[in-house]
């Protein structure tokens, strides 16, 4: 009975607790909602002070601002009415000058009329004393300006033709002085030596082993190098040395750069031959191109296309009666450019048509028509000046239509003309062995045709694919007839036809 009453009492004293907590805890957030509101109230009274300063200093900016705006404007204005009153001013003096040059045409104008007048008049009296004096004389003014010359013309004729035949003489004669003088002095300072070109090049050699090593097992690495350079080696008994022959200064290079290389490396043997000589012409094609652009260079000639310089460069294994043609042009232009100089033309000018004369001697092997003809076609094609295209093109006329052509033509006669400089037996013997080559080389099936021992023997290289040794015993016959029916030569010509074919595998 005690427990329970024990557990009632504890039960409502927990109740009445629980409700003095909840009374409690009412008030305290009751009194802390009210400290939140008053923060906020005073926040809130803080913000709204800060915005009324910013927007009294955004008013003070803005009047500012505007204030300053005012001034511009204000200066602006003041710029412009001093300008426009400079203007007004301008205005105004030009109105008065405009007037006064009005009022000076006008007296002008007054004057002219006057002086033509007083022409008119002084016109009329020359008539009138004219008329009086025909009158008088009973001739007319033709009539007595015919009779007077006839007259003159008469008495003075023996004079005036011994007088003017003595101009022409001296004349002439001061020509031909001045001229001869220009030409000595243009050639002493252009004088320089002339080696002709021969057709034979000589090969040192480290030992005479190395000849033995050349020619090769049956004469095979020297028959592989005659047949794929078109030049004859010729191996005697001096001493370290061989010699190179063949027509051709092209083809002698490219023999002697690759027998160098062979030498150099020292495997002679025909796999190595073919490399070697296909090495050696890509050689010579860059130093082509080098000689070329120094030449050009030389003559103060500025190249777009890099062929150009190729083309030229192949003018230093050309040869004319013997003489280099890439020295020759050189020596030409140079004249060309002096001589010009001496006479009042355009040195630069004359010294590059000078230059280019003879470009066309680069390819007529290769291409139809005369190298006159080839020379104005480069020059077109690589748009050059029109005179040089000209120039090219009748530099062998008789009587060319453009100075500048007769320049180039004496200056071509004085370096053609130098003792030494050529030889026309050599001319003559090219193109024999240039017609040698190209008789044969016309009939189908054939690869190579090369010209050596000075012409009395004519290798022909065919396709073995399409001619087969009867065609080839039968080939020999047709070349060789047609050698006797076309061409003229001494003693007897050796037609060689060569056949070969190659098998070629690979063991993997």
């Amino acid at each position: 009975m005690i427990s329970t009453m024990s557990l009632v009492l504890a039960l409502v004293g927990g109740l009445a607790g629980l409700g003095i907590g909840y009374v409690l805890r009412m008030k305290i957030a009751k009194g802390n909602a009210t400290n939140v509101e008053a923060i906020a109230e005073r926040k809130l009274t803080e913000a709204k002070t800060q915005e009324q300063q910013i927007i009294l200093e955004a008013k003070e900016k803005a009047i500012k601002v505007i204030d300053d705006a005012k001034k511009e404007e204000e200066e602006r204005r003041q710029e412009l009415r001093k300008m426009q009153q400079r203007l007004e001013h301008r205005e105004e003096t030009f109105d008065k000058k405009l007037l006064e040059v009005e009022d000076k045409k006008s007296e002008l104008q007054e004057k002219v009329e006057k002086v033509k007048t007083v022409e008119a008049e002084i016109q009329a009296k020359k008539d009138e004393i004219v008329d009086k004096l025909a009158t008088v004389a009973t001739y007319t003014k033709d009539q007595a300006k015919e009779e007077l010359l006839l007259k003159i013309e008469e008495t003075a004729q023996d004079d005036l033709l011994n007088r003017v035949r003595k101009m022409e003489n001296v004349g002439a004669e001061e020509l031909e002085a001045k001229a001869q003088d220009i030409m000595v002095c243009c050639m002493q300072r252009t004088a320089s030596s002339h080696a002709s070109e021969t057709t034979a090049s000589a090969v040192s050699l480290p030992s005479d082993e190395m000849k033995g090593r050349i020619i090769g097992k049956e004469g095979r690495n020297i028959k592989t190098i005659e047949r794929m350079t078109g030049c004859e080696i010729i191996i005697d008994e001096t001493p370290e040395m061989l010699v190179i022959s063949s027509f051709s200064p092209i083809r002698r290079r490219v023999c002697q750069l690759a027998i160098e290389k062979l030498i150099k490396d020292g495997r002679i043997q025909p796999a190595k031959i073919e490399e070697y000589i296909e090495e050696a012409k890509r050689d010579l094609a860059i130093d082509l191109k080098k000689s070329g652009e120094a030449a050009l260079q030389e003559m103060g000639i500025i190249a777009s296309d890099p062929k150009l310089a190729s083309i030229v460069g192949r003018l230093k294994y050309r040869t004319s009666y013997g003489q280099n043609v890439l020295n020759h042009s050189l020596e030409v232009g140079h004249i060309a450019g002096l001589i010009a100089e001496e006479v009042g033309m355009d040195p630069a000018h004359a010294r590059k048509a000078g230059f280019f004369h003879d470009i066309g001697k680069a390819i007529d092997h290769d291409t139809e028509g005369a190298h006159t003809e080839i020379g104005k076609k480069i020059m077109e094609k690589f748009n050059m000046h029109a005179d040089f295209a000209e120039v090219c093109n009748t530099h062998h006329d008789t009587n060319p239509p453009l100075l500048l052509t007769k320049l180039v033509m004496a200056a071509d006669a004085i370096s053609a003309s130098r003792t030494g400089a050529r030889r026309d037996t050599y001319e003559q013997y090219v193109s024999r062995l240039k017609e040698l080559e190209e008789t044969a080389m016309s009939f189908p099936g054939i690869d190579k045709v090369y010209a050596i021992q000075a012409g009395r023997e004519v290798r022909v290289f065919v396709t073995p694919e399409e001619i087969d040794d009867y065609a080839a015993y039968n080939l020999a016959k047709d070349i060789a007839r047609k050698i006797e029916s076309e061409l003229q030569y001494p003693g007897e010509i050796k037609v060689n036809v060569i056949r070969e074919t190659r098998v070629i595998e690979y063991a993997r």
